[in-house]
């Protein structure tokens, strides 16, 4: 952590000013700085805030050097007279630890904490991507196999560390209490149409995805695994370790997509595209939340800013200070006895009924007056866990997830149009049309066939001349221009 002392000395904007020229002569092929090249590289740089002299530089450097940030050598080729070759002569360069130290703190710096956006366009790129993969493994050429593989890994993880920046400020945004209506009204739309698009999006390609995918590994995985490791340039690892390496990230890549069996047995547990789906589902309802808040302060003019005002003003005109503590006293309720429930070791002599405004003052422990915590002597109490309830529920979230899973196999089992659906089958359906209407987009004036999947079976919504109907227990379902067709998801190149 001594490398990071630069971001948080006194002098940091100094500091920071010649770890920048130091950068921005790497960029130009230029290592090793004197002091005077240093100064000419501030001077030279736009984004420089100091003015600082090759004199006032030596110092910065010498303890940067210390700080183990840049590293220091002598050059006697400068000396021009014997009274500079006796002076020492230092140049500069960065340490291969400072050098990230340096980055890691100008990336915070740089960053731009408000650029948060999910990866929509990223997916019919992963598609071909995914396609591409599966003809050059086939054709065996281990050089493409190896270059698509890398751009599905890196598209996937920007695709993650995007959503997670995207959640994470959108969470934010939500629980704030400083929220601004203008500015927050000025972006709901976009922000909106934003996650909608993404969440049709995601529905749309998961399903041709997972079918990508199962093709892949038609082609073979361990040909494909191999070829890649070979590849693959990092020298300093085995064959062996590189293709575990490999595998790792096509088992990553594949748990994406393709839902898994559950390890109970009970049917298929959630992709990560289904989970990033619900989450998108989850933060449109609660930007909706959010807007409502916004739109019933804007309408009754109430909010926190305008309560502390109207709060501030009472208290500016109370009459006296004794006024001014009763009325904080009734706002915040702070100045009421905190030890109430504690009892006198003599209950005959002071009985617990007795009225603390009547019974003598009680000796109370330091810790207990300071942080109003009693004091614990000893080591720590032993956690009561609640091993049965947590057992009976895990064994009832087991029991519906198995229970979803026979109704899906019971509904694609045959045709939904020809037989009436139990309860158990409806709301299966009911789940399966939902995930479908996301990618429900009309495209030139018409609606193209979709699909959804959930509990390991996939719904095919296509279109029908006339009418259909399901006969379900809750009453008959009417579809316009419709048909449903529902099958077990395609997994690992099996149906």
């Amino acid at each position: 952590m001594r490398l990071f002392s630069f971001a948080v000395a006194e002098k940091r904007t100094e500091y920071l000013s010649v770890l920048h020229a130091f950068d921005a002569a790497r960029a130009a092929y230029v290592v090793l700085l004197h002091a005077d090249d240093v100064a000419r590289w501030i001077e030279r740089e736009a984004r420089a805030s100091v003015e600082l002299t090759g004199a006032e530089i030596g110092p910065l450097l010498d303890q940067l050097h210390r700080w183990g940030v840049l590293e220091r050598s002598y050059d006697g080729t400068r000396a021009a007279t014997l009274a500079e070759y006796r002076n020492r002569h230092f140049v500069y360069q960065f340490s291969r630890a400072g050098f990230q130290a340096y980055r890691a703190v100008a990336g915070v710096l740089d960053a731009r904490l408000d650029e948060a956006a999910l990866s929509r366009l990223v997916l019919p790129e992963l598609l071909a991507d995914l396609e591409t993969l599966a003809e050059v493994n086939r054709a065996g050429d281990a050089e493409r196999v190896y270059r698509t593989l890398r751009r599905l890994d890196a598209a996937l993880t920007d695709m993650a560390a995007r959503a997670a920046h995207f959640y994470l400020s959108l969470g934010d945004l939500v629980r704030t209490t400083e929220i601004t209506p203008e500015s927050f009204l000025a972006h709901k739309d976009t922000l909106l149409a934003h996650m909608r698009e993404f969440s049709m999006d995601l529905a749309r390609f998961a399903p041709r995805l997972a079918g990508a995918i199962a093709v892949i590994e038609e082609t073979g995985i361990a040909d494909l695994i191999e070829r890649a490791a070979r590849c693959d340039e990092r020298v300093l690892l085995s064959q062996a370790q590189r293709q575990a390496d490999w595998h790792a990230r096509w088992q990553g890549l594949r748990t994406w997509f393709v839902a898994l069996p559950a390890a109970d047995g009970s049917g298929a547990e959630q992709t990560e595209a289904d989970r990033l789906r619900e989450a998108t589902m989850s933060a449109i309802a609660a930007v909706l939340s959010l807007l409502r808040r916004v739109t019933e302060t804007r309408r009754g003019g109430v909010s926190r800013e305008s309560a502390l005002r109207h709060l501030a003003g009472w208290f500016m005109a109370a009459p006296s200070a004794e006024g001014a503590h009763a009325l904080f006293d009734a706002v915040f309720g702070l100045g009421r006895p905190r030890h109430l429930s504690m009892e006198h070791p003599d209950a005959e002599l002071i009985p617990p009924g007795r009225s603390w405004w009547a019974a003598p003052p009680l000796e109370i422990s330091r810790t207990l007056a300071e942080t109003g915590r009693t004091p614990t002597p000893g080591a720590p109490a032993r956690i009561q866990r609640n091993d049965a309830g947590v057992r009976r529920l895990r064994e009832a979230q087991l029991a519906a997830q198995r229970a979803r899973a026979a109704a899906a196999t019971s509904l694609a089992a045959g045709d939904v149009h020809e037989r009436t659906l139990d309860e158990r089958e409806t709301e299966v359906l009911l789940r399966l049309l939902d995930a479908a209407s996301t990618a429900w987009v009309p495209v030139s004036g018409r609606v193209d066939g979709t699909t959804g999947s959930d509990s390991g079976v996939t719904l095919t919504v296509s279109e029908h001349t006339g009418s259909t109907m399901v006969r379900t227990t809750r009453g008959l379902l009417h579809l316009n221009q419709r048909k449903l067709e529902v099958r077990p998801t395609r997994r690992g190149g099996r149906a």
